[in-house]
């Protein structure tokens, strides 16, 4: 592996020195929606506490394949500065600490050595743990074991652990403290521990500081789970027409930020569709939950909110509108977020070994056809997004036509817009006093004034 520390043009040092940062954050509104209409109160911290739109590598990734195939995806990646994150053991990863004070970081090594040659700014997820952490025979890992977490006598343990990563990778500045409190539910109390979480965090985050104190630590990783307007268990007052958050999740949220040691930032996680699968009352005003959930927290909270998986899936199991409508959908979530305060996002490559994934960042390197690694429009989007909308852009009002409102949705700020249009078929806009033409489905950037 390379020397830890010496690609500093991809660090979030440098990262945060290429980018103006204005106002923390602002919002677009437009003629309709109250939800679409409120600023956000502008985040506190260090500016390299937003990072950015990036991705998660997930199982398999550029870091194995075929050589020409990585060197496609690898060229793609180094294009831009990309915030990049990867977790501690799974999802690519192997077991770190098989028993104790024995350490393997070979896979781990890889990956971060991936991020650094393609000059991406590291982020470093703290899940999961070993198995003699929670139950397990040291020297063995039983991988369906993967969601269970520490068991209290060695959340030291694991806090430890964490220390060691720090260490290793002195470069890597930024931490999510666990994945979606797996492993932290009650089943006698029929809620979240989030006692028991708040505490392996506090852990974490202390020997994190201890190592540096400039090391940037976030959670609590919760999923914003909603449930349909007419299931009333577990309703909470967080809600729309896209349903309600569960409250036992805000519970969570409001124990943990209550008690915790500190934060940098605040991650969260979750998907446009209800609990049951639906997206309600459609799959575009779906993603309006991101913005709710987003201003829900941002009144809590004065430190930049990242959003560690976003999901927005086309309703109902068919292929209606294809790719297209894929890439309509993941621009209108990622306004969405935006509108609700988010200054930092991950996209969950769902990469598979066989090439039919059309969502994926780009083809599998796994593929010897010449097809391999080449770039798909999540991973153009995600760039594209980054590049026009970093945190800290001054984003300004649109004005849109009353009669347009409910079919697209705008982003903009002095320089660039981006328009989705939500039908699936043509339409001819009304924004900012222009006629802007859009295909079905169309995700469509231009200049902003």
């Amino acid at each position: 592996m390379s020397d830890p520390g010496r690609k500093e043009a991809g660090s979030a040092s440098a990262r945060a020195r290429r980018r103006t940062w204005l106002v923390a954050l602002g919002v677009v509104t437009m003629v309709l929606a109250p939800v679409l209409s409120c600023t956000p109160a502008p985040a506190t911290g260090p500016p390299e506490s937003s990072l950015g739109w990036g991705l998660t590598h997930t199982q398999y990734s550029a870091d194995v394949g075929d050589p020409t195939a990585l060197k496609t995806v690898r060229k793609s990646l180094s294009v831009q500065s990309l915030p990049q994150n990867q977790h501690l053991m799974g999802w690519g990863a192997t077991n770190p600490e098989p028993s104790p004070g024995r350490y393997d970081f070979a896979a781990l090594d890889r990956r971060i050595d991936l991020i650094r040659k393609t000059g991406g700014t590291p982020v470093i997820t703290l899940c999961c743990a070993p198995d003699w952490m929670k139950g397990g025979t040291p020297g063995h890992t039983d991988w369906s074991r993967l969601e269970t977490a520490p068991s209290p006598a060695h959340y030291d343990d694991f806090a430890a652990l964490a220390a060691t990563v720090a260490e290793r990778y002195p470069d890597v500045r930024h931490f999510m403290v666990w994945n979606e409190f797996k492993g932290f539910f009650d089943e006698r109390k029929n809620r979240w521990n989030y006692e028991g979480y708040t505490a392996l965090y506090n852990r974490v985050y202390r020997a994190l500081k201890k190592v540096d104190k400039d090391n940037l630590v976030g959670g609590p990783y919760l999923t914003m789970d909603s449930h349909p307007s007419n299931v009333t268990t577990y309703a909470s007052n967080l809600k729309g027409p896209w349903g309600s958050i569960d409250r036992r999740v805000l519970d969570a949220f409001q124990y943990w930020n209550q008690h915790k040691a500190g934060a940098d930032f605040v991650a969260v996680d979750g998907a446009s569709h209800a609990r049951n699968g639906e997206a309600l009352p459609d799959e575009f005003r779906a993603t309006d939950k991101f913005t709710a959930v987003g201003r829900w927290v941002r009144q809590r909270t004065s430190v930049p909110l990242w959003w560690a998986e976003y999901y927005v899936e086309r309703a109902g199991n068919g292929d209606r509108g294809s790719e297209a409508l894929d890439h309509a959908l993941q621009a209108a979530g990622m306004i969405a977020m935006v509108k609700g305060g988010a200054t930092t996002g991950f996209y969950w490559n769902p990469q598979d070994r066989g090439g039919r994934c059309t969502r994926c960042l780009w083809r599998s390197t796994e593929l010897t056809d010449g097809s391999g690694g080449r770039t798909l429009p999540a991973l153009d989007l995600i760039r594209r997004f980054d590049k026009e909308f970093p945190p800290g852009t001054a984003y300004r009002r649109v004005d849109v036509a009353p009669d347009d409102v409910p079919r697209v949705r705008v982003l903009a700020d002095d320089k660039a817009m981006l328009v989705v249009n939500t039908l699936d078929r043509p339409v001819k806009a009304e924004i900012d006093g222009r006629t802007v033409d859009l295909d079905g489905y169309q995700v469509r950037w231009l200049k902003g004034d």
